[in-house]
């Protein structure tokens, strides 16, 4: 067992993949956190949607983790890397966003955060707060020729096509572009700035990211070996490269990568059939937050328990022990005290509440998400198929069919058995707010405005 707080959590409760050194990392905390000093890892996060989703949450609990342990995070947004696009686990380019869209994205993400860790607006190398910088201040200051000199003279090609993002790529005969080919470079010569910058020692990553932080973790010891290494001056906002005679001793980094999460069913953690689950709350709402995590499958409980709350242990090895229809009481447990660390404990309690006067008393519960429609995109009538659609309970026209044929739509309550049945707007869906229902778990509030 290691000796230091944070392996030794991470290690209990699962989070722990792959990691370069674990001894000498397990060293480096133990001694640091014994007389208070912060060891300093950090996390990437690409700009790519206005919010993170479910499947981003191993990672930010494990910075929370981190800073429980006494030690301090850096949250690293990808204002610049998602200019090049990572290829790790995709099998076709990333589409191309523009700088105003990466900006509105950044500023959707940043707010997440605050709900999971202490953050701090100027750097204190003496505090567990966390910080949160961006990639773009140097990757975008980068001069091409002295990237290839002091950088890519480090690289093989040879060991770059046999990563696993590249390599699978490949080997599928699909395109992978130049600019995707180089993001692992970015993303190692980040870890390098992170280290010059504020003493960074550890990345850490999804098993997908092993083959580029261990490209990070060599090219900074590279560096060093020839006493060279990137200064980001901020208040220039520019780089130059510098030689160095800094203690090489200082500058041994580490990489931990937190393991691939999928459902016991083998789906992908993130996204289900009705799309993503996001962590902002005016994209996915607190009772649907609540609801996902409801509706987990029984093999998932235990593993979700540890990895998505902090209850202790030894509770959650009681909850896993519930079989037959107790697993349904250990799962509304996962889901308040999941949603509690995202939207606020009264929001969680909230959603846990809406769920049983919705399901248990077949009330109308006033809490339910809810849709408004203009009166103009209604008319006096309208098919009932075309209202499920309309409420986002169906993703097409098609699917809302087959919701209704299958028996899952309801209004009030009351079956609708027929697709085409008119809904008439004055009389069934005004003046109050109705409840449509699509299957057992899935309810709105319809309003007209």
């Amino acid at each position: 067992m290691p000796k230091s707080r944070f392996l030794q959590t991470c290690t209990e409760r699962g989070f722990i993949h792959q990691c370069t050194d674990t001894d000498a990392l397990d060293a480096l905390l133990s001694d640091s956190e014994k007389v208070s000093t912060p060891v300093i890892c950090y996390i990437g996060f690409d700009c790519t949607a206005p919010s993170l989703h479910v499947g981003s949450l191993i990672q930010i609990m494990i910075l929370r983790h981190f800073q429980q342990a006494g030690h301090k995070p850096i949250v690293l947004m990808g204002g610049g890397t998602t200019k090049v696009g990572d290829p790790s686990g995709k099998d076709e380019s990333r589409k191309m966003l523009d700088n105003e869209t990466i900006d509105a994205n950044m500023q959707g993400i940043k707010g997440i955060f605050a709900q999971f860790l202490s953050m701090e607006d100027s750097f204190d190398p003496q505090s567990s707060n966390a910080y949160m910088a961006n990639n773009d201040e140097w990757l975008s200051q980068l001069n091409y020729i002295e990237l290839l000199h002091y950088v890519g003279n480090h690289f093989s090609i040879n060991r770059m096509l046999s990563m696993e993002s590249v390599k699978q790529r490949l080997d599928r005969e699909h395109e992978m572009s130049f600019l995707e080919f180089n993001y692992m470079i970015m993303q190692a010569f980040d870890f390098h700035i992170l280290h010059t910058m504020f003493d960074c020692r550890l990345q850490i990553g999804g098993s997908d990211q092993w083959g580029n932080i261990v490209q990070g973790v060599d090219l900074n010891r590279r560096l060093h070996a020839i006493d060279t290494k990137y200064v980001f001056d901020k208040t220039a906002q520019r780089l130059r490269a510098t030689e160095t005679k800094d203690d090489k001793a200082n500058h041994q980094l580490y990489g931990l990568t937190t393991p691939l999460l999928t459902t016991a069913a083998g789906a992908k953690m993130g996204k289900t059939a009705d799309g993503a689950v996001w962590l902002n709350a005016d994209l996915y709402s607190a009772y649907d937050y609540w609801q996902f995590w409801r509706n987990v499958e029984d093999a998932d409980v235990g593993r979700f328990l540890r990895l998505f709350t902090e209850l202790p242990l030894p509770v959650i090895e009681e909850l896993e022990s519930f079989t037959d229809a107790r697993i349904n009481e250990a799962k509304k447990i996962l889901a308040t005290e999941a949603t509690a660390l995202l939207h606020g404990r009264d929001a969680a309690e909230q959603a846990e509440e809406t769920a049983r006067q919705t399901f248990e008393q077949g009330m109308t519960a006033a809490t339910l998400p809810e849709v408004t429609v203009a009166l103009s995109e209604l008319g006096e009538s309208i098919p009932a198929f075309k209202l499920f659609h309309l409420a986002g309970l169906a993703s097409s026209g098609k699917e809302a069919r087959r919701l209704i044929q299958g028996g899952g739509a309801r209004i009030n309550d009351q079956q609708i058995d027929d697709e085409n049945t008119e809904i008439n707007v004055a009389k069934e869906l005004q003046p109050d707010a109705v409840k449509l229902s699509a299957g057992k778990k899935k309810h709105i509030l319809f309003k007209v405005a």
